[in-house]
């Protein structure tokens, strides 16, 4: 199965209630600390790697993994020696 491309994946999301898709580049290192967003998301990792931690579950993320969060939902983040690129799908409305 060959991969999806960014426009692929935008027009899968959209069918699905999201109302935002946008690729998101992080710098090597990087680390957000729990943190939420006001909106759900679905997002496929492209380029890279990130560790995401919700609660007490750490998930390593490599390019071709995907992961979801429910809006409001605390996390943190830490990026990779590369960073890392992901494309990601938000459901601003409830």
């Amino acid at each position: 199965m060959q991969d999806p491309t960014f426009e692929q994946f935008k027009t899968d999301a959209l069918a699905q209630g999201f109302d935002e898709v946008l690729e998101r580049q992080w710098a090597a290192g990087t680390v957000l600390d729990t943190h939420t967003h006001p909106f759900s998301v679905s997002a496929r990792v492209v380029q890279g790697e990130l560790q995401l931690t919700v609660g007490a579950d750490t998930r390593r993320l490599q390019a071709g993994d995907t992961f979801t969060l429910a809006r409001d939902t605390p996390h943190a983040e830490h990026y990779g020696d590369a960073g890392a690129t992901y494309w990601v799908a938000r459901r601003n409305t409830a």
